[in-house]
């Protein structure tokens, strides 16, 4: 249990390695965030429109994801929870073991994300025609998630590569959200 003071300790650690400022300032990062925002516009409409063949709960968690990813996207929070677990690391005494909390810390996070993903997948079998391209969506921004997560360099390298001036990660992003608003649209355009 920690203190009052080591909580201090905890915050001020924190504040030297992260702070609330917008994480990836340039165009295609703002471009980023308003196409979760549009995706988060869309599933809520599924949601509030039912289509016939629309997963409900599947356009909720969607809904949900969009919004917390756009927040995530220019404040950064992934940073602040590697923070977080460096200084707990650093105040705990366990720094120079590290890297077996975060292969498992790695290996739960692939796991619960794979198990969510195979659970939606049967969930949903009688409706994947209608819903398919959301779940494929969700499944590439996973990947892109579990990349950024792992953080391995060599994909780090990868990703972090351009076409024609393009970063290939924000390809990858939005490849994932544009297939969520396509089939939003698909299933909109149903209840008309």
């Amino acid at each position: 249990m920690l203190s009052v003071s080591d909580l201090a300790g905890l915050r001020a650690c924190i504040a030297r390695d992260w702070t609330p400022q917008i994480g990836d300032p340039e165009i295609t990062g703002w471009l980023t965030v308003v196409s979760y925002l549009i995706c988060f516009v869309l599933a809520c409409l599924v949601v509030a429109r039912r289509p016939a063949k629309a997963a409900y709960g599947l356009w909720v968690v969607l809904a949900v994801l969009m919004l917390a990813l756009a927040a995530n996207k220019q404040l950064d929070l992934q940073t602040a929870l590697t923070a977080t677990g460096r200084c707990l690391a650093h105040a705990q005494g366990w720094y120079d073991n590290r890297q077996t909390v975060q292969v498992v810390f790695i290996l739960g996070l692939l796991l619960a994300v794979s198990v969510a993903l195979v659970t939606t997948l049967i969930a949903l079998r009688r409706k994947l025609r209608w819903n398919g391209l959301a779940l494929v969506g969700l499944g590439v921004l996973s990947a892109f998630v579990m990349v950024r997560a792992v953080g391995f360099h060599h994909v780090d390298m990868l990703i972090n590569r351009d076409f024609a001036n393009i970063k290939f990660n924000f390809l990858f992003e939005n490849a994932g959200l544009l297939l969520i608003a396509v089939n939003a649209l698909m299933l909109l355009r149903r209840t008309r």
